[in-house]
């Protein structure tokens, strides 16, 4: 058999191989001098063809997905005592997802004006804090993330891309290598509380999603994006939109989308909160598709690539209820007879903008409009207090779901006072797709025999070829197999 007469590209890989798992014992390609030597060493890593048994296990997480308006009113500590209700935090889920609307007032400076995003740190921090301090666990104050490309790794949140929008990932000395050179370095790590995966900010819609620590290095979690979509006046302003995450637990895709619709009860309202829905859907964009693809070529880039989905905010859909009768069940309490008239349970309906999607069963009173704060009177009832607007009540503030392996636990409102709306949240189970793949490397135990040598179906020169062997499947391992014993060929060797 003629041998190459360049170094084989298997014999690279190998060499890479062995200098990455060297013993002091260990075969080293360069002090390859005789065949005796390489038969040895050739006889150690003499192996029978790849063995990869892959399986699907379908793993659970519980999902806390909440929504409050908070009526423009700064966040202060002795809310912690709300959240920490609102949240329910003596039964903790894996996953909290939180959106709020309103968390500046909607002033034109806010509108118009540059992102602040003091308000959303604020937030962040008291989060934080209701839900890692009620375990014991030291946190600290979470990185602020105004990309709006960004990844997570199990240890520090990073933009993939500097301020001018140059890509940073892979650079030597980048900012993300540094981050993770130091983070490397760091070692006892609390792996209890909760850690923040994503933050997002549009003038007064905020999103906030947080993960158990010890989570994010049982699973693999990637794909992290956010996406903010503002249709509010003109179309394009920022008072009414979304924020949205999209992010990959293992291999199931999810996408959160914290919403504020336009308001009002006059006839064409509801239309108009429609046209925005419709807007998000069409124009919240994740990323570009060579950044994140799965093996099987599902891109998760907009809303409905996701395999599991929730819409979830200040919605703003009303009843189609004369007033007085409105509070007259909400009187007795028959939220069936009430939810007749709701305005999104059409919309959820055949031919609605949210056809398909699921709700839970409302089973609490609407969460719109209080007359003031502090107060659990409903604003516009009699007597009317002087000033007060006149409102219909309604459940304005939603959480509905799309996708597969989504089971719904609970939905219920909380009873904060901190604002004209009452927070809402849902607890959901999710099954999560987790590839195994186990690689049984059996070694042959034997020494090689001294009739003709068989390796990945190539025949070492020397001895007549009585010997047949179906040639297995080309695996990586044969090629460096095969590699090896050309590399060790008297021929060869007499070449080098």
């Amino acid at each position: 058999m003629d041998a190459p007469s360049h170094r084989p590209r298997g014999l690279r890989i190998l060499k890479w191989f062995s200098w990455k798992h060297r013993r002091a014992d260990h075969f080293h390609i360069d002090e390859l001098s005789d065949e005796s030597d390489c038969e040895d060493d050739v006889n150690e890593l003499f192996i029978n063809p790849v063995e990869i048994d892959q399986s699907i296990s379908v793993n659970e997480l519980r999902i806390f997905v909440g929504t409050w308006n908070v009526a423009g009113r700064s966040p202060v500590g002795n809310l912690v005592v709300d959240l920490e209700e609102w949240l329910n935090t003596n039964d903790a889920a894996d996953i909290y997802v939180l959106g709020f609307q309103e968390i500046v007032p909607l002033k034109t400076r806010n509108v118009i004006g540059a992102e602040d995003g003091t308000q959303a740190n604020n937030w962040n921090v008291l989060i934080g804090k209701a839900l890692n301090e009620k375990s014991g666990c030291p946190w600290l104050m979470p990185m602020p993330i105004s990309s709006d490309s960004f990844c997570y790794s199990t240890t520090i949140e990073f933009p993939l891309t500097d301020h001018q929008g140059t890509s940073i990932s892979g650079q030597p000395g980048s900012p993300l290598i540094d981050c993770l050179q130091t983070c490397n370095s760091l070692s006892n790590l609390s792996l209890s509380g909760y850690k923040l995966i994503a933050s997002k900010k549009m003038v007064g819609v905020f999103i906030s999603v947080w993960m158990r620590k010890h989570l994010l290095r049982k699973y693999h979690v990637s794909n992290v994006r956010v996406c903010s979509v503002a249709c509010g006046i003109m179309g394009y302003l920022g008072n009414k939109g979304s924020v949205s995450v999209s992010m990959s637990i293992e291999g199931t895709s999810l996408c959160f989308i914290a919403a504020h619709l336009a308001s009002g009860e006059k006839i064409g309202d509801e239309g108009r909160r429609n046209r925005q829905v419709s807007q998000i859907f069409r124009r919240t964009f994740f990323g570009q598709p060579h950044q994140f693809m799965k093996e099987d070529g599902h891109l998760p880039l907009t809303i409905l690539g996701h395999d599991q989905i929730f819409w979830f905010g200040d919605l703003n859909y009303r009843l189609c209820l004369e007033d007085s009768l409105a509070r007259q069940l909400i009187e007795k309490q028959d939220w069936r007879a009430l939810q007749e008239f709701d305005q999104l349970r059409r919309e959820l309906q055949d031919g609605g903008i949210f056809q398909g999607w699921k709700e839970g069963d409302i089973e609490f009173a609407p969460t719109y409009k209080y007359s003031s704060l502090n107060c659990n009177r409903y604003s516009g009832g009699l007597p009317r207090r002087f000033g007060e607007k006149q409102r219909t009540p309604a459940w304005c503030d939603r959480i509905l779901w799309y996708g597969k392996g989504v089971k719904q636990l609970s939905y219920f409102r909380s009873e904060s006072k901190f604002s004209d709306h009452r927070p809402v949240s849902a607890l959901f189970s999710i099954q999560i797709e987790v590839v195994k793949s186990t690689t049984n490397l059996t070694a042959r135990v034997a020494p090689l025999p001294a009739d003709p040598i068989v390796l990945a179906g190539t025949m070492v020169p020397g001895k007549e070829q009585n010997i047949k062997k179906e040639e297995p499947k080309p695996t990586l391992l044969s090629m460096i197999v095969k590699d090896i014993e050309l590399e060790a060929s008297p021929t060869n060797t007499q070449t080098r």
